[in-house]
């Protein structure tokens, strides 16, 4: 009997080297690394078997046994294995006389492609080997390497976070006692370049001491700001950068017809995994800088998965561990490009907890909320209420009410999709959910948005159950709300966390009291840095009501522009944007109702 050796040879080589390839360019999942090592260890014992029976095989014109006979492409290749490579060997030279050691030294790329070891040369037996040892390497450093070296505990910066139209939030960290105290200046620029700056500095903030129960970080709001205006800010320890103050509520900024502002999810650092890239850096954000300049964004909406504290694999549940994977983030040396002058609002989602979260606030949730308020909420928009996760504001022409759908969700099983007692925001939030969509807006504000970490419809058919596709109920409730908010107003869905792209319609059912002119819109984008699916997840279903206005999966860049129209007319104008992996690829325009008196379906003949 053959030994299978050579086969087990193969075999995990192969699997070593896909899995391999899958998690470095594919999807950096947690699985892969323990099967990286165990087919690493399955390949070395195996290899080193079948070198040890070459040392040890009978002299030339030595009887062999059949278990040696099968043996002589390797000397105790497994029979089937053996034959169908020399097969493969001897149709690409068209003989049938070679010996398989000339078939080697003619082929030897079959040893590299098989991980086996060469017959004659030692030379592409190291090379073969070398190739199944660097993918190893390149696993262990994608897993290890960030979080060993670069733990960014010397991590100094500053960013702007909400910015309203008389006031703005900063958030700056300094680890360095050498920097203290810390304070913070600002002053406002000419609305031309042209003109020169006449404003003196003025001083709105000051830290003289700074620990680790904040991970050395601090926040400044500078307040009694005008609308509309061009600020710049300067701290003490050489950091700056500069904001926009947002227009008067229902209106734009002048000598512009809009607002723009941008929205996305997902970034971890070093995705696509390429070696020669710096351990934190981010593919994503450069394709983002560079249009910035030409998209004027006034925010940006990042929907949750700023951090992905559980991928590739989960080294602790701890605050340290949880802040680590913020600092990195700060860290990256393609953070700067895209956060100098935009200023970046934040909700929560699974993986800066832990995937598919739904533990409401038990561990590791007090760990993970620690840096997730340092680093995010003390300068988001204001919270609801005191303590809550939720945010809402105005900006301009449109307001906004951010839902945090992990703190406060009932578990996803065992109850149904349908069950009258799961709730995704829980009763509190829900609430002010349905008060943010029925209450009338300032005049001149035309849009409501609606933002949640995860998708609204229920058309991502895999791992629906961690989606509202598992809420219905309350989702029903939810777009009912939605339906029946004021004529001449519109309500748009932005959410993420899919890795994948899709616009989808929430029509009125036919013959209900709402006009098709209700009809409320998603736009689901992400990653902005990460993998995305090599399988398509999303399936618009007959009946369900969810038509599908476009939807594209690939590409490791996704993030949308928003664009909200200014204007007195009656109806309102927003276009949303895509750009994928730095490319403009699709965009779409709504419009809101007509202001008609009258209810149901009477608004829509003028709607059309």
């Amino acid at each position: 009997m053959a030994s299978i050796a050579p086969l087990v040879t193969v075999l995990s080589s192969t699997a070593l080297r896909l899995v391999a390839y899958v998690f470095l360019r594919w999807i950096p999942g947690h699985h892969a690394p323990p099967l990286v090592l165990l087919f690493a260890c399955l390949y070395a014992i195996s290899f080193l078997a079948v070198r040890r029976s070459r040392r040890t095989r009978p002299a030339a014109g030595a009887s062999r046994s059949p278990s040696s006979s099968n043996g002589r492409f390797i000397d105790t290749l497994a029979k089937e294995t053996d034959n169908a490579i020399q097969k493969g060997l001897r149709r690409s030279v068209g003989s049938n006389d070679l010996t398989p050691v000339q078939d080697a030294k003619q082929w030897p790329a079959w040893a590299l492609l098989w991980g086996l070891p060469h017959p004659t040369s030692i030379w592409w037996t190291i090379a073969t080997v070398g190739i199944n040892a660097i993918l190893c390497l390149c696993v262990v450093d994608v897993v290890y390497r960030a979080p060993l070296m670069y733990p960014s505990q010397e991590l100094s910066f500053a960013r702007v976070g909400h910015v309203s139209d008389t006031s703005a939030s900063l958030l700056i960290r300094e680890p360095n006692n050498e920097q203290l105290p810390v304070f913070v200046s600002y002053r406002s620029l000419p609305d031309t370049g042209n003109k020169p700056i006449v404003d003196p500095w003025k001083t709105v903030g000051k830290s003289y001491w700074l620990s680790n129960e904040t991970d050395y970080t601090f926040t400044v709001d500078i307040i009694s700001l005008q609308p509309n205006s061009r600020y710049e800010y300067a701290v003490s320890n050489n950091r700056s950068g500069h904001f926009t103050t947002a227009p008067r509520q229902g209106c734009v900024a002048p000598g512009t017809d809009k607002i723009t502002f941008l929205t996305s999810s997902c970034v971890k650092p070093r995705f696509p995994y390429n070696p020669l890239s710096h351990p934190l850096s981010m593919p994503g954000f450069r394709h983002l800088a560079q249009w910035l300049p030409n998209l004027k964004a006034s925010f940006m909406l990042f929907l949750g998965d700023f951090i992905y504290v559980d991928v590739p694999r989960r080294l602790g549940s701890d605050p340290e561990t949880y802040r680590r994977e913020y600092r990195q983030v700060y860290s990256s040396p393609d953070w700067p490009l895209v956060s100098k002058d935009v200023p970046w609002i934040h909700v929560l989602d699974d993986h800066e907890i832990a995937n598919d979260w739904d533990g409401n606030t038990t561990a590791p949730y007090p760990a993970a909320a620690d840096p997730w308020r340092l680093y995010h909420t003390s300068v988001n928009p204001p919270a609801v209420t005191p303590d809550a996760s939720y945010f809402q504001f105005t900006h301009g022409p449109a307001s906004f009410f951010l839902m945090d759908t992990r703190r406060y969700r009932s578990p996803s099983q065992p109850l149904s999709a349908n069950s009258t007692e799961k709730s995704m925001l829980g009763s509190k939030q829900l609430s002010h959910l349905l008060s943010f969509l029925s209450r009338h807006e300032p005049e001149g504000v035309k849009w409501k948005f609606v933002i949640s970490s995860i998708p609204f419809t229920r058309n991502w058919r895999f791992g629906s159950t961690d989606t509202w596709a598992n809420y219905l109920h309350e989702r029903q409730i939810i777009l009912e709300a939605m339906w029946s908010v004021s004529p001449g107003t519109g309500i748009v869905i932005l959410s993420g966390d899919r890795h994948e792209f899709a616009a989808t319609a929430f029509p009125p059912p036919e013959d209900s009291k709402w006009p098709v002119s209700a009809t409320v819109h998603e736009f689901s984008t992400s990653p902005l840095s990460m993998f995305y699916l090599p399988f398509r997840t999303y399936e618009e279903r007959e009946g369900e009501g969810e038509p599908c206005l476009k939807y594209i999966p690939d590409g490791n860049s996704k993030f949308g522009a928003v664009e909200v129209m200014g204007g007195k007319g009656e109806q309102g104008v927003m276009r949303f944007r895509l750009f994928v992996d730095g490319y403009e690829v699709w965009d779409h325009v709504l419009t809101t109702g007509p202001v008609v008196v009258g209810g149901g379906r009477e608004r829509d003949a003028v709607w059309g």
